[in-house]
Parts: structure tokens; C-alpha cells; sequence
């Protein structure tokens, strides 16, 4: 379980002061509000981050504000703040919520125009940052692995929008997540228009086969992750766990030693089985219980922000 989620289920914690950072004011979150002609709100026009503080350090921060100023500019939204500028917000709002694991949430709108769909109609951004707890999957699930689906729905194709973009519009996303709802599990994996595997609903997906790990290549369609990449980069080469990123189809998934999936906020879980197939022993795999004890060590040492 992490810190984060332990946070949140503390018997009797005591109440924790909120704020909400608002385009350079920290107020409560009663005063938080954005227009009713937003864009964000009215087209799902803009775009966000979400990080993790662990012990006061946000985890990959400079990863993650790089990718918001490259969504940002694929949507053409000039933000007003400095990647410094958003840096220091983000920890003047965990330090004003009194909370050093935590979850941020860091959003860039449109901001307010006229109805329609003409984006320059909106002078100014609305940004804002948002710290709470979260916590996506049952902790016990970290030890057992969880059960997912394969939705009837697929990805949006890249040609159509860009999964590089991480806009506000997670329509797709929430669609197959209902999916998911409906059959009673907590995630899905979608695949592309090709038929090939490319991610789950929030999280990115990885198989391990023969003591090689694949994924699928952010051309599958695929948001790149940044847990996923941490992954690639850090973990499984301090593990001596060989890496590939290729085209994957539901066979390589079915077929696999084991299945585990990364993100922000699930870190890194397990899958036991995809609806009703069994994924290897049916639980959390040896191999993934390695990698995601690494990636606790690394956070406990202190998570690294670059």
C-alpha cells in the first residue's frame, strides 16, 4: 500500500487544511471556480497533468511538466506560468495542505470565451492545482493482482487525436472504463483500430514473457506514460530485466508469464486475469513483485524529480 493511500485511510486522521491554487492565489476550495464559458468546461478543451508528491518530492516532476508544455503546444494553449513558476506552485500547495504524500493534480483550460468552438476567442488559461489523496485500486489487489477486461471499445486512432496529447477530453477513456464498471472489474484494456493491444483506460501495460518484458510502443496509441518510462529506463535495467517495445496483440497478453500495468496513480499492480483467462499462477507475478518493490525502494529513498 502506498504512503499516499495510507494517508487517506488513517483511522481518526486529523482534518487536513484545503487549498486549491488558482492562477497564483491559494483559496478554499469553496472559492475554486471556473467560468460557465470555459472551454475546458464547455469543449474539453485543454489540458493536465496528474504527479504524486512522496515524503515532499514530486515523483519525475520535470517529466511531467515537460509533457504538459508538449500538450500545450499540440493544442496550441500558450500556458502563462514557467515550468519554475508551476514547479514552486505545486509545492506551495502541498505545503499549504499540510500534505508530503499526496496526489497533484495540475490542469491548464482553455479558459473563458464565447460559445463556440474558436479557441482564440479565449484571452487568458485558466490553470489550476489541486492536492488530495487518491487512491484507484484496493490495496490488497497490490499483493493479488487484479482482473481486467478487454473493452469493446477502442482507442480513439492517432490520426484522429493524438494520444500524446493528455487533453481534458478522457470521453474514450471513460466510456471503456464503464465497461469495466458494468462487468464489475476496475480497469480495461483497450485496443487500437487495428486490433492491437495499445493501453488500458488509465494506465499503461506491460507483459512478461520468458523473463523479457514487452509493451506496446507509444505508436500502438498510447499516452506516453511516465511511470511507463521510468519502468523502461530505471527499473527493469536495474533489475538486469531486458526491455522490448513492440506491436502487441491479445495472444501476447493471454500467452504471457505475467501482465502489469503502471501509472501515476496505480504505480505498478499486477493483473491476474483478463476477464475469464488466468494470467500465468493467476496472481501477482514474481517478476513484477520485483519490479514493484524497486520502485518502492527508489520512492523511500527519495523520488527522484527529474
Amino acid at each position: 500500500m502506498t504512503s499516499a493511500t495510507a494517508s487517506a485511510h488513517a483511522p481518526h486522521a486529523p482534518a487536513r487544511p484545503r487549498k486549491i491554487w488558482m492562477d497564483g492565489s491559494l483559496v478554499d476550495p469553496a472559492d475554486a471556480r471556473v467560468s460557465v464559458y470555459d472551454h475546458g468546461l464547455l469543449y474539453g478543451d485543454g489540458c493536465f497533468e496528474g504527479l504524486r508528491g512522496y515524503k515532499g518530492r514530486i515523483f519525475k516532476m520535470d517529466s511531467h511538466l515537460r509533457r504538459m508544455e508538449e500538450s500545450a503546444e499540440r493544442i496550441r494553449l500558450k500556458l502563462p506560468y514557467s515550468r519554475a513558476d508551476l514547479a514552486r506552485a505545486m509545492k506551495d500547495t502541498m505545503a499549504a495542505c499540510a500534505m508530503d504524500d499526496c496526489y497533484i493534480r495540475l490542469v491548464a483550460t482553455r479558459g473563458a470565451g464565447t460559445l463556440g468552438l474558436n479557441p482564440f476567442t479565449c484571452p487568458r488559461p485558466c490553470v489550476f492545482i489541486v492536492v488530495d489523496t487518491i487512491q484507484l485500486y484496493p490495496h490488497e489487489l497490490y499483493r493479488s493482482g487484479m482482473k481486467v477486461i478487454v473493452a469493446k471499445r477502442p482507442r480513439i486512432p492517432m490520426q484522429c487525436l493524438d494520444p500524446a496529447i493528455k487533453s481534458l477530453n478522457y470521453l474514450n477513456n471513460i466510456l471503456a472504463k464503464i465497461e469495466a464498471i458494468d462487468a464489475k472489474v476496475l480497469e480495461a484494456i483497450m485496443l487500437n483500430v487495428d486490433g492491437e493491444v495499445s493501453e488500458c483506460t488509465g494506465d499503461n501495460i506491460f507483459a512478461i514473457k520468458g523473463g523479457r518484458i514487452h509493451t506496446p510502443p507509444t505508436s500502438a496509441g498510447i499516452l506516453h506514460g511516465i511511470t511507463r518510462q521510468f519502468v523502461i529506463d530505471a527499473l527493469a535495467p536495474a533489475l538486469g530485466i531486458p526491455v522490448e517495445e513492440r506491436r502487441m496483440v491479445l495472444d501476447d497478453l493471454y500467452g504471457a508469464d505475467e501482465v502489469f500495468l503502471t501509472g501515476t496513480a496505480a504505480e505498478i499492480i499486477g493483473v491476474s486475469a483478463i476477464g475469464e483467462r488466468a494470467i500465468g499462477a493467476g496472481r501477482m507475478g514474481p517478476l513484477t513483485e520485483r519490479l514493484e518493490a524497486e520502485f518502492r525502494r527508489r520512492i523511500l529513498a527519495g523520488a527522484p524529480e527529474d
